[in-house]
Formats: C-alpha cells, sequence, structure tokens
C-alpha cells in the first residue's frame, strides 16, 4: 500500500519502473515461475522459456483482492487482539478490586476478632478484679472482726490481772460477774476464704478452631447445588415444591422404617460438597449412598413384628456411609462389620449440629461430614471407601417431627 501511494506522488519515476531494464519496453507481462514483471521480448527470450506467462493487470487485480482480503483479516484480528487486550484489562481490574475486597473483609473480620478478644479480656479481667474486691473485702471484714475480739481478750486479761491484786475481801465481793464472763469467752473464728478462684480463664485453642474453619471453607470451594429426588418417594414423605425440604407424615397403618430419599444429583468423580439443616430435627441418617453387588436388606416392617435391628442396612458395605442422631442426643457412625450388623460408634457432640456439612471425594474414596454449627469442626470420616458405581446424596429424616433442609450454596 505504501508503493502504491508513492507511485501515485511520483508519477515519473513510476514511469521509469515501468520500463523494462534490458529491452526498455513496458513491463505488461508476468512470470508465474521466477515471479517477475517483463516484457514481450523478455517472454520470448530463453531465460523465460516454457515459463507461464499472465497480464500484469490481471495478476495486479488478483493480488490487490488477495491483499484487500488479508488486510480485512488483519483487521478483524486486530480488533480481536484490542478486544482481548480490553478484556485483559477490565479482568485485571475486576480481579484487583476483588482482591481488595477480600482484603479489606480479611482486616474487618480480624479486626471484630480482635474487637472481641479485647472485650472478653476486658470482662475477665472485670470479672477478676470483682471477685478481687469481693475475697479481699471479705478479709478485711474478718481482720477487723479479729481486731475487735483481740482488743476485748486483752481488756479481760488487763480486768483479771488487775484483780490479782486485790485484796481477799474485795475479791470475794466483787459480784461482776467478769470472772464466768472470761471463763466461757471463746474466740470466734471469721468465715473461712477459699484459697482458689472461682474461675480460671482459659483461652481457647483459636490455632485450632482457624485450622478447622480453614479446612471447612477448602471444602466448601467444591459447594453443589442439590434437590430431593421426587421418583419412588416413600408415601410417608412430603416433598416441598423447590424440592429442597422433606418431611416425614407417618399416615399409613403400616409401619415403615425406610424413609430415605436420594438426591438428584449423582458422582461417578471429582470433589463435592453441602449442606443440610437439621435444626429441627431430633433423628436423622445422612451421608452417601452407592449402589453395591452386595443385595441390600428390605424394610418394610408391619405391625406386629419387630426387626431386630433397623440400622442394619446402614454399612458400607451395603453401600451406605452414613451417620446420624437417635433419641436427640446420641449422634452415631455406622462403620463396617463381620456380622450382619453395622459396627455402630457413638460420637462425642460437644455442640449439637443444627446444620451438617457432607464433603465427599470420589476418587480417594473418602466421605467427611462437619458440624457447621461448631466452626466446621469435623464430626467423622470414612475413609478408603469403594465406590463401584456412581454415587448419591442421601437423607432419611427417620419418623419424627421437622423438615430435613438443604441449603443452597453460600447460604
Amino acid at each position: 500500500m505504501e508503493k502504491i501511494t508513492e507511485s501515485k506522488l511520483n508519477p515519473e519515476k513510476e514511469l521509469k519502473r515501468n520500463l523494462c531494464v534490458h529491452h526498455e519496453e513496458k513491463l505488461l507481462l508476468f512470470c508465474k515461475e521466477d515471479r517477475k514483471v517483463i516484457c514481450w521480448l523478455c517472454e520470448r527470450s530463453q531465460e523465460h522459456h516454457g515459463h507461464h506467462t499472465f497480464p500484469a493487470e490481471e495478476v495486479v487485480k488478483e493480488c490487490q483482492e488477495k491483499l484487500q482480503a488479508a488486510l480485512e483479516r488483519l483487521r478483524k484480528e486486530q480488533q480481536k487482539a484490542e478486544k482481548l487486550e480490553a478484556d485483559i484489562r477490565e479482568e485485571r481490574t475486576s480481579w484487583k478490586f476483588q482482591i481488595q475486597t477480600e482484603r479489606q473483609r480479611i482486616w474487618t473480620e480480624f479486626d471484630q476478632l480482635r474487637n472481641i478478644l479485647d472485650s472478653e479480656e476486658q470482662r475477665e479481667l472485670q470479672e477478676l478484679e470483682g471477685e478481687e474486691k469481693r475475697i479481699l473485702d471479705s478479709l478485711a471484714e474478718a481482720e477487723a472482726e479479729l481486731a475487735q475480739q483481740n482488743q476485748l481478750v486483752k481488756e479481760l486479761i488487763s480486768d483479771l490481772e488487775h484483780r490479782r491484786k486485790w485484796s481477799t475481801v474485795d475479791l470475794l465481793q466483787d459480784m461482776s460477774g467478769i470472772m464466768k464472763w472470761s471463763e466461757i469467752w471463746t474466740l470466734k473464728k471469721p468465715k473461712t476464704v477459699s484459697k482458689r478462684l472461682k474461675s480460671v480463664f482459659h483461652a481457647p485453642d483459636l490455632s485450632t478452631m482457624l485450622r478447622t474453619y480453614r479446612e471447612l471453607t477448602r471444602v466448601q470451594c467444591y459447594w453443589v447445588d442439590i434437590t430431593l429426588n421426587p421418583i419412588n418417594l416413600n408415601l410417608s414423605l412430603v416433598l416441598s415444591e423447590d424440592q429442597r425440604k422433606v418431611l416425614s407424615v407417618p399416615i399409613w397403618p403400616v409401619k415403615c422404617t425406610n424413609y430415605g430419599i436420594l438426591g438428584s444429583q449423582y458422582f461417578s468423580s471429582g470433589k463435592h460438597y453441602w449442606e443440610i439443616d437439621v435444626s429441627q430435627k431430633t433423628a436423622w441418617i445422612l451421608g452417601v449412598y452407592c449402589r453395591t453387588r452386595f443385595r441390600n436388606i428390605k424394610f418394610g416392617v408391619r405391625q406386629g413384628t419387630v426387626h431386630q435391628n433397623v440400622y442394619s442396612r446402614y454399612r458400607p458395605q451395603c453401600g451406605y456411609w452414613v451417620i446420624g442422631l437417635q433419641n436427640k442426643f446420641e449422634y452415631k457412625a455406622f462403620e463396617e462389620s463381620s456380622t450382619s450388623h453395622p459396627r455402630v460408634l457413638t460420637i462425642s457432640m460437644a455442640v449439637p449440629p443444627h446444620r451438617v456439612g457432607v464433603f465427599l471425594d470420589y476418587d480417594a474414596g473418602i466421605v467427611s461430614f462437619f458440624n457447621v454449627t461448631n466452626h466446621g469442626s469435623l464430626i467423622y470420616k470414612f475413609s478408603k471407601c469403594c465406590f463401584s458405581h456412581t454415587a448419591y446424596p442421601y437423607f432419611n429424616p427417620w419418623n419424627c417431627p421437622g423438615p430435613i433442609i438443604l441449603c443452597p450454596p453460600c447460604s
């Protein structure tokens, strides 16, 4: 394009360029093999014998069309590059803002933690000062009472010593009763004060709490939106319209102990996390179900029959990696056993979980349960799980009032 512009500005120079340097004839032909512009005499020379030649105007037109197409394509590529560059700048600005927002949030959170610690420190110190005042006041009162008694006994001793110098007649005629009082007087001991403080402050293990919470936030990165599967729903279960809440309503004369329901989502690889609100429940079973080759025990207990153990199905051999709550306060984990019944482990819970997090690492064979209510402390962990098929979230509201509620991500 620059050469074309230059030729328009310098016509005389361009005229000379259009003549053959060997024959001074106009350059009207184009040799395809040598890719040169030649004159008609050059075409007949031995140098270009047998070569394919074309009128230069046709070749120029074709070249200009190719140039134009190349220009248009490159301009489009330039526009794409500029757009991508602008997108990257915008993304960088967005990331900077996001990082700064998170940095500010971290500062704010830790400032609040420091304020809480400072407030708790002041409260503990005030309680200690109050206890110090009570103890010292009590000791001061006891000291004053002892000083008063000491003064009284000193006066009695002085009076008795003075009477020892009296005459026999005066001593016998003394009817003041001081002798009798001196004989019965005894020291009144003050109330004893405990040598130990009522309460000794013990700082919580914040590093462990933060580490535990960090583990929870790590698995929460894999939070998936789980809904309940209405297919094959037990007739004693009521499912909400958004398929996030399930409630057991035993209305049938046939007593059934299988209140289980699966999630609509299923997994055959990767890491996945979900949370369940069980704050209104007094019994539940939660975890992961995966169909196994082992024939599952069927439950449909009718009135008049007694099953030895309604929890027999809940073990890894039958495809269940679950924990549960029984009788309001008994938390259990159902492990593998060599017998027909699971090995039921009692779980100690410092804070009853109102919200339980379930983490599935399918490839690593891990199912973990977290007490979200207690800073994300680990409730129980199944390791070396053998998932032979797709794994499903499993929920069992059991036959007690109150719903199980699936929490949406980051709620």
